[in-house]
């Protein structure tokens, strides 16, 4: 072979080698990892996205916790039901649920929510949910757990969430029971949760608690799997670290803030 078909040959197969790593790298890091769990109700499949969003799929159905346009959706296909816990942007997306939204959608949140999107029935169909209320929805059991700041505020008597204005959630599939902490600090009802499968747990204070705090209350109500998200400009292995002795938790990292 002539030298300079060699040459060009050899880098060639060097660029297709880089191009190729860089791809398998790119689907180690990604956050499209979609985690199964076989419910009493069927297979569940979790995916953590970006932040604070979440694609659960069950059913035959899609369903999108807090879905926001600063996270990578191509691909990602609509929702059957939305699932919006309070009325900050990073959580109600209207731009995004206008993209996701699809003929027959429904919007589930707290009365807040609902009232702020002010969209329905043209976004979907709008079911509230408060943050002390069980209702079922799509199949799909609701309850609320109240999710507000105990210290953290602008100014004494200014939280940055307001107790009763946003709602976490548990969402029961048959036996399993996945729960979404929305934005919240470490308060009595979460430590008081029970037969928790599965939590998302926010971290990223002064908005929320912090990885420690986030740590303290999964030592109490004892999720059987817990994954850190919300958790921007926090290191979320502190969290991990300190439970590492906590016997029947197992902490699942993603990354969830455009980590490359």
């Amino acid at each position: 072979m002539h030298k300079h078909a060699a040459y060009v040959l050899s880098v060639a197969v060097a660029v297709v080698s880089l191009l190729t790593l860089a791809v398998l790298l790119h689907a180690a890091t990604s956050n499209r990892q979609a985690d199964v769990m076989q419910t009493s109700q069927g297979e569940l499949r979790i995916t953590p996205l970006y932040h604070g969003s979440v694609m659960l799929e069950w059913a035959g159905k899609v369903i999108h916790v807090d879905p926001w346009s600063q996270g990578d959706y191509t691909g990602i296909p609509q929702a059957d039901m939305f699932v919006i816990t309070h009325t900050h942007r990073d959580h109600l997306d209207p731009a995004m649920i206008d993209k996701l939204k699809k003929p027959g959608t429904i919007i589930v949140g707290p009365p807040a929510v609902i009232d702020t999107l002010n969209c329905a029935p043209a976004c979907g169909q709008a079911e509230t949910v408060t943050d002390t209320e069980k209702k079922t929805v799509m199949g799909i059991t609701f309850e609320g757990v109240p999710m507000y700041n105990i210290v953290q505020g602008s100014a004494p008597g200014m939280p940055f969430h307001h107790k009763g204005i946003g709602s976490g959630y548990i969402l029961n599939f048959g036996e399993t029971r996945v729960y979404f902490s929305g934005d919240t600090e470490c308060t009595a009802e979460m430590k008081a949760l029970k037969n928790i499968s599965v939590a998302f747990l926010a971290m990223n204070p002064p908005r929320t608690e912090s990885t420690l705090e986030a740590a303290e209350c999964a030592k109490a109500f004892k999720p059987k799997i817990v994954y850190p998200y919300h958790y921007r400009g926090s290191n979320t292995q502190e969290f991990a670290d300190a439970l590492k002795n906590t016997t029947g938790v197992e902490v699942r990292l993603r990354k969830l803030e455009g980590e490359s």
